[in-house]
C-alpha cells in the first residue's frame, strides 16, 4: 500500500476539509462524492481518497492501487473529511459538470429558489427517470454540489446538464428562444396540469420555493400556469413530489 497521510498539518488533508465549504468547491470548480456506488458508476473522477482500513477491500475488488490519483488517509483524518456517519471509506473528487444557458436545447426544468437539499436530490433522480436532462436553477437555489445533494442524487448528478443563473438571464434566454413557459402555481387562472398544452422540445417547466412557490418574475412571463389538484385536507405538495407527478404526466401528453 502507498504512503498513508497521518498528519493534520498535511496540506492536501487541509484542502480536502475545505471542500465541505461551497466557496472552496466553487473556487476550484470541483465537488466530492462519497460511496462505492460512485466508483462503480462514474470513473471520470480526478482524485480518489481512501480510508486506510478500506484499502485492501477496494484494491482486491477494483485494483485501486493502479490509479496515480489515489490518496490514502488514516482513519482519523478520513473521518474528518467524510460527511457520513457510516462511511464506506471512499471519496471521489469530480470536476463540476456545469453547462451554459446558450448550450441548452430541448425541454427544461427550472427550479426557482428551492432550498431543501433532499428535494434537489430527489428532483434530479426523477428528471433522469423521466429523461428530462436540462436543469436550470436560480442562483439562490441550494448548492447541487453539496455532499448531501450529491449523495441524494444516487449518481443522477452526472446525467443532467446543470446551470445556475440569475432570474433575469434565465427569463431573457426563455423569451429569446421562444420557450413555452409553464409554471406550477396556485393562481385563479391556473389550469389542471393534465390540460397543459406542450410544444415540441421547447417547454420550460418552472417549480418554486417550498414555502413561497414560483416567484412573480416567472409567473408574469408564463404562457400557462398549472395546478395539481389536492383532494385532502392539506395545503400543498412537497416540491419534489409535485415535480415527479408533473413530469411523468408531461411524458404522457
Amino acid at each position: 500500500m502507498q504512503e498513508v497521510i497521518v498528519s493534520r498539518d498535511n496540506k492536501y488533508f487541509k484542502f480536502l476539509k475545505k471542500l465541505k465549504d461551497k466557496k472552496y468547491r466553487d473556487r476550484n470548480n470541483i465537488f466530492l462524492a462519497e460511496g462505492e456506488k460512485f466508483l462503480e458508476e462514474n470513473i471520470r473522477f480526478t482524485k480518489v481518497i481512501l480510508r486506510e482500513d478500506k484499502f485492501e477491500y477496494y484494491n482486491s475488488k477494483y485494483n485501486i492501487s493502479r490509479y496515480d490519483n489515489l490518496t490514502v488517509l488514516s482513519s482519523n483524518l478520513f473521518d474528518q473529511v467524510s460527511t457520513q456517519e457510516n462511511s464506506q471509506g471512499i471519496l471521489l473528487i469530480y470536476s463540476k459538470n456545469v453547462s451554459e444557458l446558450k448550450d441548452l436545447k430541448g425541454d427544461l426544468v427550472i427550479l426557482d429558489d428551492v432550498q431543501d437539499p433532499g428535494n434537489i436530490g430527489t428532483i434530479i433522480r426523477t428528471m433522469v427517470a423521466t429523461n428530462y436532462l436540462n436543469l436550470i436553477m436560480t442562483n439562490s437555489t441550494v448548492d447541487v454540489f453539496s455532499p448531501k445533494v450529491v449523495r441524494a442524487t444516487m449518481g443522477g448528478i452526472f446525467k443532467v446538464n446543470i446551470i445556475y443563473s440569475d432570474r433575469e438571464e434565465i427569463i431573457k434566454f426563455l423569451k429569446e428562444n421562444n420557450y413555452n413557459i409553464i409554471s406550477t402555481a396556485l393562481k385563479e387562472d391556473s389550469i389542471d396540469y393534465r390540460k397543459v398544452k406542450k410544444i415540441e422540445d421547447k417547454n420550460a417547466y418552472v417549480f418554486g420555493h417550498e414555502g413561497g412557490g414560483v416567484s412573480d418574475e416567472f409567473i408574469s412571463i408564463s404562457d400557462q400556469k398549472a395546478i395539481i389538484p389536492i383532494y385532502g385536507d392539506i395545503e400543498s405538495l412537497n416540491v419534489s413530489v409535485a415535480l415527479a407527478i408533473f413530469l411523468y404526466k408531461m411524458r404522457e401528453l
